[in-house]
Formats: structure tokens, sequence, C-alpha cells
């Protein structure tokens, strides 16, 4: 779902998202004041963004260990030796990496850096076959979004390890940015949408 802007105006939301704003468009102040939180927060991650490389590193080792004892759960509950050994090692491997990343965190923020260029770098790749198998229409947006992808994830993996310290705080920063400031369009958005309507509506 994408968030209303001038060419979208928010009654033309699909139900039953274009009814909920509108039912809540008289708290748009809380949209914005929200908005507002977020951004300050991903400013601040840009500010400190070793520190939010760690913070970030550490919440990725809480919920792999958060999910190696669900696997382990499943495992549990499962009526075959098969998928029980399968659960249990995946579960205990979670774990495992999980813990290595909180007693390692500078090592592991620089695996997962490492782990994240490539990704990003293949998934742009993808992206660029895709695209060029997909109609005029849309062909040029996907193409062009591969190839920003896979610049990023270039980059990335040409400053590795030294930006291991800063490149998942930088990332963090940013989607909080932007989402703050999707959050404040959001609100905005209802105000305007609100101010548009009659005075007994």
């Amino acid at each position: 779902m994408s968030l209303p802007s001038e060419t979208v105006p928010i009654s033309s939301l699909p139900m039953p998202a274009g009814s909920c704003v509108e039912r809540l468009r008289h708290r748009w102040p809380w949209f914005i004041v929200l908005g507002a939180l977020v951004a300050a927060m991903g400013v601040a991650a840009l500010v400190l963004a070793v520190a939010a490389t760690i913070v970030s590193e550490y919440i990725i080792a809480f919920f792999m260990i958060v999910a190696g004892g669900g696997e382990i759960v499943f495992a549990i509950s499962s009526r075959s030796w098969t998928r029980f050994f399968l659960w249990v090692i995946a579960g205990l491997a979670y774990i495992v990496v999980g813990a290595f990343a909180l007693a390692q965190p500078l090592m592991a923020a620089a695996l997962f850096t490492l782990l994240l260029g490539v990704a990003m770098f293949v998934t742009g790749l993808i992206r660029i076959y895709v695209g060029t198998h997909l109609n005029k229409d849309v062909r040029t947006i996907v193409v062009v979004a591969g190839v920003v992808t896979s610049l990023v994830g270039l980059v990335v993996l040409i400053g590795w390890p030294a930006n291991s310290l800063a490149i998942l705080g930088v990332l963090l920063g940013l989607d909080l940015l932007f989402w703050g400031g999707s959050w404040i369009t959001l609100g905005l958005r209802m105000k305007a949408r609100l101010n548009t309507l009659p005075r007994h509506a």
C-alpha cells in the first residue's frame, strides 16, 4: 500500500485502508508527531552511526535467538523424526549465530555487512534481469531500481571491512528518516483532507 500523496488522494485508497484513514483524519497531529519522532531517531542514527550499527546488530542477534527457540519448539511438537532433527539443527544454528553476535558484536557487524553487500548486489542483478523481460511500461523502473541496488551493494563490498562499523547504522538511520517522513506526509494529507470537508462533517 502506498502512502497518499498529491496525486493519490486519501479517498482513493483501497478499502479498508481508505475508510480507516478517513476515520482517523481528526488525529492528524499524532501522525505528524510520530513521524517527527521517527525522523529524529533516524537523524540520531546517522549522527551516531557506529552506535546505531551495534544496536542493529544486537537486535538482529536477539531475533535470531528467538527464531532459533521457535524452531526448537516446533521440532518438539513435530510428529516426524526427520522434521524434528532438521528443526532442531536449524534452531540451534540460529541460537549459536545469535549468541556469537552478542558475544562478538564487532566481528558480527562485519559479517552482517558483508552479507548485506552481497545480497544487495545479487538482488540488483536479479532485478535487472527480470526487468529486461518485462513490458515497456515497467521495464525502465525495474531496471533502474536493480542498477541502484547493485551499485549500493558494490559500494558496500568495496568499502568492506572498514565500513562495517557504520553501514548498518547508516541504513537504519536512512530507513527511519524516510519512514518518519512518510508519516509526516500522511498527517499533512489528512489535515488537508479535513480542511476540505464541510464544517458540519
